[in-house]
């Protein structure tokens, strides 16, 4: 298959090397694969860098840039950024010779004035990832002015996370590329339960604000549906949203006991004691992922199902959908907080204002997950399974 963009000739007549259309190759090369899992490898070493990191200031306190959960975050990124540069190289270098360039991570676009050729899906991972390492000068300088803090939501932290989530965005694309293909398939699904992972983080930065709900709850009971959805649509499976809730709670689990045992086991390696008087918490970070996604997965399954059953009308079939999803996590994050902190406390008055935002977010996210999902299925060839929505 090709892609043709209408260029300028060059003088005489002739195409210019930059301008020559872009000829894509029909099957995906190993260097197309091995990008993909790399990309992901980087976001799975940053998620693991951030997870720890969080419980270090929690458990220990307050450290130097240098440190081991640091370099995780910046190793992370700069894995999925070179994974990126490679393959925009890679296919820059096939275009300029002419020949076909390789399907890798969706549809090749020129960027800076057609010197470079670029997947649309690691352009994005790669910008993410160089922004990612941009914005940790800016948070070394931080450090520098301010001290060394202990709170996600200053603006060098901040600018970090969204830079985080654009590379996951990033791999999201790539993988749905190869959505025709099963290792696009398993890539994807665990692609989508890192960005619900971290996304609703850099909506911590709202909570400088006086808003009436915890802004990454809120930005939970958004992003999460919204991505199930997304991701099941995509995938255009039955099954697609029960597997992404199973890799969620799977990864939970891992952080879950992974984040204080290496925070510990690194405080000890270098000497430093644990705070005093730490409470039986639970880890921070995999505390705050929807533990009820799974739930949220099966009435998803449950509504694919129910649609194909009856031919209900798509649009509304993915808004009552949304809607389900959203209210079972605005439910379920007081819920899991409950049932996991011994000292929290959620007043029956906080708890129904949650539950209830699962509505109108709920709504948003079945909107915006089908439309997401839309063109995010553009980007692989056609295949003869449809989705729920499209067998209605």
């Amino acid at each position: 298959m090709s892609t043709s963009i209408p260029f300028d000739a060059a003088p005489g007549g002739e195409r210019s090397v930059r301008t020559r259309p872009i000829a894509v190759a029909d099957a995906t090369g190993t260097a197309a694969r091995a990008g993909a899992w790399v990309v992901l490898l980087g976001i799975i070493v940053t998620t693991v860098g951030t997870s720890w990191d969080i419980q270090w200031h929690n458990d220990v306190g307050p450290d130097t840039f240098f440190t081991l959960p640091h370099l995780f975050l910046y190793s992370g990124s700069a894995i999925s950024g070179f994974a990126s540069l490679a393959l925009v190289v890679l296919t820059t270098s096939a275009q300029r010779a002419g020949r076909e360039t390789p399907r890798a991570g969706g549809t090749p676009i020129r960027v800076f004035g057609g010197t470079l050729t670029a997947p649309i899906g690691y352009m994005v991972s790669g910008a993410g990832a160089a922004l990612f390492l941009l914005y940790g000068l800016f948070d070394l300088e931080w450090h520098s002015i301010y001290g060394f803090d202990a709170v996600l939501n200053t603006p060098s932290h901040v600018a970090l996370f969204l830079s985080i989530s654009t590379t996951m965005i990033g791999s999201i694309i790539v993988f749905s590329a190869h959505r025709d293909e099963l290792w696009g398939r398993i890539g994807l699904v665990f692609a989508i339960v890192l960005l619900i992972s971290y996304a609703p983080i850099p909506a911590d930065g709202l909570n400088n604000l006086r808003l009436p709900v915890d802004a990454m709850v809120a930005a939970t009971v958004l992003f999460a549906p919204m991505l199930l959805i997304m991701g099941a649509v995509v995938l255009g499976r039955a099954g697609s949203a029960l597997a992404i809730g199973v890799a969620m709670s799977v990864t939970q689990g891992l952080l879950w006991w992974f984040s204080p045992w290496a925070a510990h086991v690194y405080a000890s390696a270098v000497g430093l004691p644990l705070r005093d008087g730490l409470l039986p918490l639970p880890p921070s970070f995999p505390s705050i992922m929807p533990m009820f996604l799974i739930v949220a997965a099966v009435a998803v399954e449950g509504m694919f199902a129910l649609a194909r059953a009856r031919n209900l009308e798509p649009h509304r079939t993915l808004l009552a959908t949304g809607v389900v999803a959203g209210v079972i996590l605005g439910v379920g994050l007081p819920l899991q907080t409950i049932l996991t902190d011994p000292i929290a406390h959620i007043g029956a008055s906080m708890f129904t204002i949650i539950a209830v935002l699962g509505i109108p977010f709920g709504l948003a996210a079945g909107f915006l997950g089908g439309r997401f999902a839309a063109m995010l299925r553009t980007l692989a060839p056609q295949e003869n399974t449809l989705t729920p929505q499209e067998n209605s």
